[in-house]
């Protein structure tokens, strides 16, 4: 008896339509709109207006008719029929889908050919620094056109690769450790070949070869880099073992004594600029 009473409440259930879109019943409707049930869920909520459907159906596809909807409660997926179209919308379509999953990959091998004709081009500019720029051009017109597509490139990787090797095999006191970013790392190394011309024609003047002229300027700017850098953190460290924690009475003659004690060589909190 009472199994028989449950399954007359849940058809009267299914047989009473609530449109979980609108929220609105079968009794509010003015003209006869059509309903449907197009998922596995049971009861009142079975149901849905068409219209209601579609139109979230359209907020969920958000213009990929393509897209699969399912039941955001019982997580059935809709099946969905559509008209069929001509040849020529077909091809219409197929070319807009091809299109659709080719476009990362082109934006990506754009992406790619740019970055690979920048490194050839710094390559150049680097070999015609370092060089000269007749001797540089000479060099690079004699030389293979394969070995130059392969090897230009490569210099700005390894000048990055040995500024990363470099920064992670040299020893720093946790003290004094600040680390480095990936743009700082890049923009040295990039700037490295420019920095040891400027610094070989500056201190050696005299010697005629551009490329000895270029590789002493780098050694001199190396060297005097790592004098700065080994002061620096020498000072750095300095300053941590001469620091004091005041007591907990002397909180408000604090900034009085902090004032007296610190000298302008140790309010400087910069990073180290000599990575």
């Amino acid at each position: 008896m009472n199994n028989s009473s449950v399954t007359t409440k849940v058809r009267n259930e299914e047989r009473h339509k609530f449109c979980w879109v609108c929220y609105g019943t079968e009794e509010d409707d003015t003209k006869d709109v059509p309903w449907v049930h197009p998922c596995k869920c049971k009861g009142s909520s079975r149901w849905v207006h068409e219209h209601c459907l579609q139109r979230w159906f359209d907020e969920k596809q958000k213009g990929q008719p393509s897209r699969k909807v399912s039941c955001p409660q019982c997580n059935t997926e809709y099946v969905v029929i559509l008209p069929k179209v001509g040849k020529f919308v077909y091809v219409l379509e197929l070319s807009d889908k091809i299109a659709q999953k080719l476009s990362p990959i082109l934006a990506g091998g754009i992406f790619i050919g740019s970055v690979y004709w920048t490194a050839v081009t710094y390559g150049a500019v680097t070999v015609m620094q370092v060089l000269g720029h007749k001797e540089g051009l000479n060099v690079m017109e004699s030389a293979d056109p394969l070995f130059l597509l392969i090897g230009l490139p490569t210099i700005p990787l390894m000048l990055v690769l040995n500024t990363e090797t470099r920064q992670y095999t040299e020893y720093t006191p946790p003290i004094t450790e600040y680390p480095l970013s990936a743009t700082r790392v890049l923009c040295g190394a990039m700037a490295f070949p420019t920095v040891a011309t400027v610094v070989g024609k500056a201190l050696f003047s005299n010697v005629n070869s551009n490329f000895q002229r270029t590789l002493l300027g780098g050694i001199a700017f190396v060297a005097i880099k790592g004098c700065m850098k080994i002061y620096y953190k020498q000072q750095q460290y300095l300053r941590q073992r001469q620091r004091k924690i005041l007591n907990f009475d002397d909180g408000d003659n604090s900034e009085k004594k902090l004032e007296n004690q610190t000298t302008p060589e140790q309010e400087s909190t910069t990073h180290d600029s000599y990575g």
